[in-house]
C-alpha cells in the first residue's frame, strides 16, 4: 500500500489528535495520504486535501477513523469502486471496524507490509415503487428498514418472497438485513445472528402485533417485496440507519442482493465467533 485515503469522523472528540498521529506515521513511511478538502482544512493540513471523488480514484485503500456508522457511510460511498476499507474504532461497539486505537501502529505496519486479507461483504439493493414507477433506489451494507414515525399508528405490510405471499405483518416496522446487518438492528429485534460468509437475506419484524410473527431467512437469489397496506401516518425507509426516504401509502419496496459488495480489510485471523464473544458477551461498550 503506497497510496491511502483517510476518512475522519471529526465529530469524535479524540479524532483530530489520532488523525494527526496516523498521518505522521504514514508520511514517515513514504505513504501518499489523501484527505477530503474539508478534513484537511480542519486539521490544518491543506496540502493533503483533494476532492472526495479524486481521493477514491487515487487510493489503494481507505482508512476510516470513527465507529461503525462512519464505516457504513463510507461503504455506501465507495460501493462499486473496488476499494477496500480498514476501520479504526472510535465508536462504541465497533463490530465492523478492525482496529482499536491501542493497536493502531501495529495495524498500520501490518497494512503497509501486506499482511492482511480482504473479506467481501454482501450488500442489499432497495427500489421504491410509487404508482408503478421507481422513485427511490438505495444500497445498504447492514439493512433496509421500514418503520413508522414517532406518533404514527402500527403499520400493516403485505410481504412477499419473489411472487409468493409470505404474510401480513402488523407491526412497528420491518427490518430486511444482510448477514453483516444481522448483528445490528435485526439482532435487537430478535433476529438471528448469521455468519457474514453466508449470502442470505433476513426478514425481521419490529414489535409485531401477532403471536406467530418470526424472523425469516431467505436465499440471496430471492427478493423481498413489501407493500404498505394502509396509510398509518409517517412511514420511513431508512438505509443503514442513516439515509431516510419518506414512504406513501400503497408504495412497494423491493429488496434483493446488490451486485455491489463492501471490501473489508482484515489484519488478524480472528473468527467471526471470536468477534461475537469479544463484542457481545456482556453488552458492554467502549466509551470515549
Amino acid at each position: 500500500m503506497k497510496k491511502i485515503g483517510f476518512i475522519v469522523n471529526l465529530r469524535k472528540e479524540s479524532a483530530p489528535k489520532i488523525a494527526h498521529q496516523v498521518i505522521q506515521w504514514l508520511i514517515k513511511n513514504n505513504i501518499e495520504v489523501y484527505l477530503t478538502t474539508e478534513t484537511a482544512d480542519i486539521l490544518s493540513l491543506p496540502e493533503y486535501g483533494v476532492k472526495t471523488d479524486d481521493m477514491f480514484s487515487m487510493s489503494e485503500c481507505i482508512l476510516v477513523l470513527g465507529g461503525d456508522g462512519t464505516l457504513l457511510n463510507t461503504a455506501r460511498c465507495v460501493a462499486g469502486k473496488n476499494i477496500p476499507l480498514l476501520g479504526i474504532n472510535l465508536g462504541q461497539l465497533g463490530f465492523l471496524t478492525e482496529l482499536e486505537v491501542d493497536k493502531l501502529i501495529y495495524g498500520l505496519e501490518e497494512l503497509v507490509s501486506g499482511h492482511y486479507h480482504i473479506e467481501e461483504r454482501m450488500m442489499l439493493k432497495a427500489d421504491v415503487y410509487r404508482n408503478g414507477k421507481i422513485t427511490g433506489n438505495f444500497h445498504a451494507l447492514n439493512d433496509i428498514v421500514i418503520t413508522k414515525g414517532a406518533f404514527a399508528r402500527m403499520i400493516e405490510m403485505n410481504t412477499y418472497v419473489d411472487s409468493e405471499f409470505l404474510t401480513n405483518y402488523p407491526a412497528d416496522g420491518l427490518i430486511i438485513s444482510s448477514p453483516t446487518g444481522s448483528t445490528a438492528y435485526s439482532l435487537s429485534a430478535g433476529g438471528p445472528i448469521v455468519s457474514p460468509d453466508i449470502d442470505v437475506i433476513i426478514i425481521t419484524p419490529i414489535c409485531p402485533h401477532t403471536l406467530y410473527a418470526r424472523p425469516v431467512i431467505i436465499s440471496h437469489n430471492q427478493s423481498v417485496r413489501v407493500v404498505l397496506v394502509s396509510d398509518s401516518g409517517e412511514i420511513m425507509l431508512t438505509v443503514d440507519g442513516q439515509d431516510g426516504f419518506l414512504l406513501d401509502a400503497k408504495d412497494e419496496v423491493i429488496v434483493n442482493k446488490s451486485n455491489l459488495t463492501t471490501r473489508l480489510i482484515k489484519l488478524r485471523n480472528r473468527s467471526f465467533y471470536a468477534i461475537l464473544r469479544e463484542k457481545l458477551k456482556d453488552g458492554s461498550r467502549n466509551r470515549e
